[in-house]
């Protein structure tokens, strides 16, 4: 394997990293761009979603796969290097930094990271890629929530905690009702979220319950519910099933190279995109637990780039 050099490396594609490429190249900064491909495909999470109806600058929504295809073209308009490997190792132990792929390696200067975040989703049949995964079934209310199919319909969300009811509370707002479904007789969200879902008149809590499997035939059509203490099962109408039991930030193969919260998110310094490790910055939902939008991970990735840009500068790296 030849190493090469590279002024910046980016790692990982979606919204923040094409970004930054954007920004980084239109700098001169020659970027080099690890797309990922074994761990999935280019673009991120956005990739398997169908209409994406809150990003502006298209009125009508757009399809996430042309939304990324349409940000890749544009890293590319600026001269970034696209290589389609996933990196597995970093050794930021010495400067330049070391970035290997299963099949390139690179010595850089600068490390901008934005492996993005991968929701969990239960084993439940007929929730799977293939089945009705973005057919009805998906992970982000605030992304999908609004979208017609859901409109006037019985939503299900999976999940106890702050976020799960987040999603409810959410999706009251097109829902004809919105059911939580809890396996447990307590919920992990906080009291006040707790209250907050309670008194909701759209709100039902589905207390010990569990989905074990989803129906449709070519969007979700119905939810089996089963107690889990009694085991009654029931069969139920439903419009769309939404999991919010968390996401996990692809960051393993960083763990002990830069600071890293117990959840896996990387710790940047508060208000900007700068890791421990000085010249490694972090952008997108590798970083961000709270927002976790396509625009939001656009905008950190902007902020990379040109944080990126006046680092090296500084050091008289950059032109």
């Amino acid at each position: 394997m030849t190493t090469k050099r590279a002024k910046v490396v980016i790692i990982g594609s979606g919204p923040a990293g094409y970004t930054a490429a954007i920004y980084a190249s239109r700098a001169n900064l020659e970027p080099v761009l690890f797309e990922g491909f074994f761990s999935g495909p280019a673009g991120g999470q956005l990739m398997t979603t169908t209409d994406v109806e809150n990003y502006p600058g298209f009125p009508e929504g757009i399809s996430g796969p042309l939304l990324m295809e349409h940000f890749r073209r544009q890293s590319t308009r600026f001269g970034t290097i696209l290589v389609p490997d996933d990196v597995v190792e970093v050794d930021f132990s010495s400067h330049p930094y070391t970035v290997r792929g299963k099949n390139n390696e690179y010595l850089a200067d600068c490390v901008i990271i934005s492996t993005g975040a991968t929701a969990k989703r239960l084993d439940i049949p007929g929730t799977h890629d293939g089945e009705l995964w973005q057919k009805g079934v998906t992970a982000c209310a605030v992304c999908d929530g609004a979208m017609p199919i859901f409109r006037e319909k019985d939503l299900y969300v999976i999940g106890g905690g702050d976020s799960a009811i987040e999603e409810a509370t959410f999706l009251t707002k097109f829902a004809k009702k919105v059911y939580l479904v809890h396996r447990r007789d307590e919920l992990r969200a906080s009291k006040i979220m707790q209250q907050r879902a309670i008194e909701h008149p759209k709100v039902e809590i589905l207390w010990d319950t569990v989905i074990t499997c989803v129906d449709g035939e070519h969007v979700v059509e119905k939810v089996h519910l089963k107690n889990v203490k009694t085991g009654k099962e029931e069969l139920r109408d439903a419009g769309g099933v939404f999991f919010a039991v968390g996401h996990k930030p692809n960051t393993g193969f960083l763990k002990g190279h830069i600071d890293l919260y117990d959840t896996g998110y990387i710790k940047v310094e508060n208000g900007t995109t700068r890791t421990s490790k000085e010249l490694v910055f972090a952008c997108g939902d590798a970083m961000d637990h709270v927002y976790r939008q396509a625009i939001t991970a656009a905008g950190t990735g902007c902020m990379a780039a040109i944080e990126a840009e006046r680092e090296l500068a500084a050091r008289g790296i950059a032109e």
